[in-house]
């Protein structure tokens, strides 16, 4: 048994396939996890922001407004708290930090900054939900008041039957006691019994809540304090397609100008995917190349291969294939006519009946005659060239055989 040819090349063609897929998987999560690992995150935990679903959460009120047709957004951008832009942004403030971020806030749009009310403790099983809530002691949130230089303090009174302001008369329902605002150098836009439930701050060019229970998940549960909701913000904005931000980054959802997700956003995109194009096209290129290399060849071949290829490259660059018809016919002619054992002395007629009678092509159905009168002059084209000459020696093949199988 003659040993198995041993490949040249120290790779296999499926193990470098698996690395090669491996290592681009690979590195594609590297990528996916680096931009978008914070986005993947769970932001549902309780507290009195945005994306919370607890009692004091916000995501209530965000739901609410999405399906009456506002459009709302979550911003986790710091810049939003300092560009100027189209929009009503809204700050709920949390109980701890939120005056350090607001420090050197310039309201450079429509603001609402929804106070603080309740202290929540969380679920201990349940990250989602608050375990108990208490009253915030008045005392922090007046210091919060004087943090952001707001001359007010805060008062909790029974709930009364009705409230007044600029949008109308309303029976909003807060939790056990309504929040309010007293203060000389606010305006009043909705009052409850000669306190502030809503006030502008004129100074700081915004909109003050005093009771979150009117927009948090837990208040919404009433529809009076819906009403309230939608109708403030109605109240508070100038067209019915500018948008309503709230803003997450006073709880610690800061995300930063990530570059991966830049490069896959509008206007980056387009040359992006030219870039990967581009990287694919270069990966292709080596992939290819795996192998040994090609060893340098002589200049001038040697052999009876190289003696007949140059010679043909010869008749080729002076344009004489065509030509080549006849020479090719005469050929076939003294190779059958020797393979036969044919006598030399007969003429050109004489042999070629000889060689009509040796059969016809067992294809095309002609004898060696057709095929002669096809050959005697230049041929129209290369094609018509190779085409009559395949012919010719397709019936000297079959002869051949034929004139075996009978010696047997």
């Amino acid at each position: 048994m003659s040993p198995r040819p041993q490949s040249d090349s120290p790779f296999s063609a499926k193990v470098v396939g698996i690395l090669v897929a491996v290592a681009l998987f690979s590195f594609g999560a590297i990528m996916v996890l680096a931009g978008w690992a914070p986005e993947l995150r769970d932001k549902d935990v309780a507290g009195s922001h945005p994306y919370s679903t607890s009692a004091l959460g916000y995501q209530g009120f965000v739901r609410l407004l999405e399906a009456q047709g506002y459009p709302v957004e979550i911003s986790r951008l710091e810049r939003t708290l300092e560009e100027s832009d189209w929009g009503l942004l809204i700050l709920t403030l949390p109980l701890w930090g939120g005056n350090d971020a607001l420090e050197d806030f310039d309201s450079s749009r429509t603001t609402l900054l929804v106070l603080p009310k309740w202290d929540g403790i969380p679920d201990a099983l349940d990250r989602t939900k608050q375990h108990d809530t208490r009253f915030k002691n008045a005392r922090v949130l007046n210091d919060l008041l004087d943090d952001l230089n707001l001359d007010a303090t805060i008062g909790r009174i029974e709930v009364p039957a009705t409230v007044d302001g600029a949008f109308g008369t309303l029976s909003p329902k807060p939790d056990v006691k309504m929040q309010v605002l007293d203060s000389e150098a606010l305006d009043p836009i909705v009052t409850a019994d000669e306190h502030m439930l809503l006030a502008y701050a004129p100074d700081a060019g915004i909109y003050v809540l005093s009771d979150p229970d009117l927009i948090n998940t837990f208040g919404l549960s009433e529809f009076d304090n819906a009403e309230f909701a939608v109708k403030m913000v109605d109240f508070m904005r100038y067209d019915a397609d500018e948008p309503i931000i709230f803003d997450a980054t006073l709880h610690g959802f800061v995300r930063s100008e990530n570059l991966l997700q830049m490069m896959f956003d509008i206007p980056f995109i387009g040359a992006t995917l030219t870039a990967l194009m581009a990287a694919l096209l270069l990966g292709w290129a080596a992939l290819v190349r795996f192998g040994p290399p090609v060893q340098e060849a002589r200049a001038i071949a040697l052999g009876k291969q190289a003696l007949a290829d140059n010679s043909a490259g010869l008749i080729t660059m002076a344009r004489r294939e065509t030509r080549l018809a006849p020479r090719y016919l005469d050929l076939i002619r003294r190779r059958v006519q020797r393979d036969i054992g044919a006598p030399k002395s007969l003429t050109g007629d004489q042999l070629a009946a000889l060689l009509d009678r040796l059969g016809e092509d067992e294809i095309s159905g002609k004898r060696f005659t057709d095929f002669a009168a096809g050959l005697n002059g230049p041929a129209d084209n290369r094609d018509d060239l190779m085409n009559k000459t395949r012919e010719l020696f397709r019936w000297r093949q079959g002869i051949i055989g034929r004139s075996m199988n009978e010696r047997k």
